[in-house]
């Protein structure tokens, strides 16, 4: 037997945020790690790691009359909120039972000493009831809904990936010392490889994690490059021809960085010390735009929709990267303009460590 610590650890599979903090956590903890999710493993996964593919929990399921319905839709019967108790909990449906059956035996037969949940109230749940301390995960937004308070309340730890004091939450304030907020986490944090300056008139795009902050992007920003003929743009990430698994030299030698306003792009970008135009994507919460929100406030970054109102919030024209809502093209010159002037105080993310303190607080309750 081991005499590290055995810690489960929960992925979820909306976009690559969950899995690219586990990446940046991991190194920092010492202990097995059995990793639990819907997503395909990584091409490589660290030491004394192992993944469990989970099965989906919203795919079609056969009714008993024959019809074929998803758990979300309407007249399905699934009743996936039980009534707002949950978030996801679909009735008879094969692949939800399957995903926390099969958590349910491993924690039965491993006897984890602590497992972290990203993100799912249902597992957290699941977990507490087995007798698991789950540390949870917590995200950015109005979380203030009954499913997140019960989630927050059965975790032995919170895990805020953020400064102290950045995200105001009175749904989190009543979580009280459990709540441990550890800074920006990025995968990048310490790296200084890279250009000291970067290339002037550049303009780099991360492409969002999701399919709709990828649709038609490769159009707009054709149309936003015609209307910066001085600039020179390009994109990361919108296709397998511009993925790249390495993007922070890229990250570093642009002089201006589009980006979503998800946690990870954000650290990274903050690691970077980057000079950034941030478009928030619609998320459930308002995640993105609470963050976006916070980074105009704090003179970060250009949000598109702040001008000349700092600390706005984004106005309804510049609150996502939808094909609707990506700034017309005629307004990229005065957002680049606006994003080379900036001297953005990243410090502020408290990225510098975040990964080693989140690992920190895993090993704290694991003990």
């Amino acid at each position: 037997m081991s005499a590290r610590p055995v810690v489960g650890w929960y992925v979820h599979h909306h976009g690559a945020g969950h899995l690219t903090r586990l990446l940046a956590v991991r190194p920092h903890l010492d202990a097995d790690v059995v990793v639990f999710s819907s997503l395909a493993p990584p091409a490589a996964l660290p030491e004394a790691t192992t993944w469990v593919e989970l099965p989906r929990d919203d795919h079609e399921v056969v009714a008993a009359d024959g019809t074929s319905r998803r758990p979300g839709d309407p007249g399905s019967g699934a009743d996936p909120t039980v009534r707002g108790l949950l978030h996801w909990a679909p009735l008879h449906h094969d692949g939800h039972a399957g995903r926390l059956a099969t958590v349910a035996s491993w924690i039965a037969d491993a006897r984890p000493r602590a497992f972290v949940v990203d993100v799912s109230v249902e597992v957290a749940l699941l977990v507490r009831l087995l007798g698991v301390p789950p540390v949870v995960v917590a995200q950015p937004g109005d979380r203030s809904d009954g499913p997140h308070a019960l989630g927050w309340h059965a975790a032995e730890r919170v895990l805020a990936p953020w400064a102290g004091g950045l995200h105001a939450s009175p749904a989190l304030d009543r979580v009280g010392d459990r709540l441990r907020a550890v800074g920006g986490v990025s995968r990048h944090d310490g790296r200084v490889d890279g250009p000291a300056v970067p290339e002037p008139g550049t303009v780099l795009v991360l492409a969002g994690g999701g399919a709709e902050g990828r649709a038609g992007l490769a159009r707009r920003v054709a149309e936003a490059a015609a209307a910066t003929p001085t600039a020179r743009w390009s994109v990361l990430g919108a296709s397998p021809e511009t993925w790249t698994d390495d993007p922070w030299p890229l990250i570093r030698a642009a002089e201006v960085v589009v980006s979503a306003a998800g946690q990870n792009s954000v650290a990274d970008l903050a690691a970077a010390s980057s000079r950034a135009v941030v478009v928030p994507q619609q998320r459930p919460f308002d995640e993105q735009h609470s963050t976006a929100r916070l980074l105009a406030a704090h003179g970060l970054a250009v949000v598109p929709g702040t001008e000349g109102a700092p600390g706005g919030a984004p106005d309804d024209g510049g609150s996502a990267t939808s094909a609707d809502a990506w700034p017309a093209a005629e307004a990229w010159p005065g957002l680049l303009e606006r994003a080379r002037a900036l001297s953005p105080d990243w410090d502020v993310w408290q990225v510098r460590g975040a990964a080693a303190r989140a690992a920190a607080v895993v090993a704290e309750v694991a003990r």
